[in-house]
């Protein structure tokens, strides 16, 4: 007998019996057919999620209200399809899902969209192929090399992308940066890290018309799932092992250096490091950089705010507001440069303030690159 289980838009959930743990369910599927109420766009990506953590469940959101996206099959681990309703439904920063979520057995209705849901642990027992998955958000942080997220596409699924930064050689594509070296010729891509998405886009811009000559990141970061709530133990790196709610704890991050994968030009140029922070979310961009052609503040504010209004749109904002983080929660631009913020020293060596919403802001470009490499993938078939 299938069980279902609504929760409505408005909040209404059944009773609290109905979110009990059920038995482990997974291993191979069978040829099960997600389903969409409705109108569906013949060029619809048919698109999947292996991982349902704090990205994969944005993501999903993402996916399920964009009408290029039909979200075929979410694999989960070990998460039964009520608990997977309630943390889709409800997020502690994001709200409450602006729409219905529906348990049907073992899938998901979300917004009259069936979803398929799986909790195996092999992704050769997930069975992509047989649901119909073509382009795959890899968020578990697990298969992050080629050779590991090959069992996907021996599983059936078209093409991997990583929500995070690749573990070996893998392309990595920032969108709005250098979204045009993907041709269609790899199965892998890494969509790099939340911070890399906050920084390229205005070191892009800077580096475009003024040329860096050197520089350091500074990111004030949002404490993150893989810290400590309470002092911990951490023998890799003693710091992080203490209270992420009740410290700035100074950390390493690769994201400057990670930079010059999508932007050659300044490899070598540009390290940093990162403060986590005790708020949830939302992080912001410190970049103290020396610049080849000299300009004053007020001209590299004009040509941030030109590029976040051409070319560079809806990945490059521009802000002249005197805003702090919470403003920036679920802001789905990479990188909002803060005018208020930066300071000059002289024409060749400047201060920049951007924002970025490290959850939301990041899972939007990981659907943006989906969809990019689907329409590339599409042309490059018909050429």
């Amino acid at each position: 007998m299938r069980t279902t289980l609504a929760i409505f838009a408005v909040g209404a959930v059944a009773s609290a019996s109905a979110f009990a743990p059920g038995p482990a369910l997974g291993g191979v599927m069978t040829a099960r057919k997600a389903t969409a109420v409705g109108p569906v766009m013949a060029d619809q990506v048919k698109c999947g999620i292996n991982g349902f953590g704090r990205i994969g469940r944005l993501v999903a959101r993402i996916m399920v209200k964009d009408p290029e996206c039909k979200l075929i099959h979410v694999n989960a681990g070990s998460a039964t399809p009520d608990y997977m309703a309630y943390q889709f439904k409800y997020d502690s920063i994001h709200g409450r899902f602006d729409g219905s979520v529906v348990v049907d057995g073992d899938d998901l209705i979300l917004d009259g969209q069936r979803v398929i849901t799986t909790r195996a642990r092999d992704p050769k027992d997930i069975g992509w192929g047989k649901t119909g998955v073509e382009y795959l958000c890899e968020s578990t942080g697990v298969f992050l090399t080629e050779e590991k997220a090959q069992a996907h596409i021996d599983g059936g699924a078209k093409k991997v992308i990583f929500s995070a930064p690749a573990k070996d050689d893998a392309l990595t594509v920032v969108m709005g940066v250098n979204a045009d070296e993907y041709k269609g010729q790899t199965d892998f891509v890494s969509c790099a890290s939340c911070t890399t998405n906050g920084l390229a886009p205005l070191v892009k811009c800077i580096n475009d018309k003024f040329v860096i000559e050197e520089g350091l990141m500074t990111t004030i970061h949002a404490m993150t799932a893989t810290q400590a709530v309470v002092d911990s133990s951490s023998r890799k790196d003693w710091r992080g092992g203490r209270a992420a709610s009740g410290n700035i704890i100074p950390s390493s991050t690769g994201a400057a250096k990670a930079v010059a994968k999508v932007i050659p030009a300044i490899k070598g140029k540009l390290t940093g490091m990162a403060f986590r922070v005790p708020t949830i979310d939302v992080s912001v961009v410190d970049l103290v950089v020396r610049i080849k052609n000299g300009a004053s503040y007020e001209e590299i504010c004009a040509e941030v705010k030109r590029r976040s209004e051409g070319d560079m749109k809806g990945f490059l904002g521009y802000c002249d507001e005197p805003l702090v983080s919470t403003d920036f929660e679920s802001w789905p631009v990479s990188s909002t440069f803060d005018a208020e913020a930066g300071i000059s020293l002289n024409p060749n060596f400047v201060k920049l303030v951007a924002w970025y919403d490290n959850e939301w802001g990041y899972s939007c470009r990981v659907k943006d690159l989906m969809v990019h490499m689907a329409k590339i993938d599409a042309a490059v078939k018909k050429a």
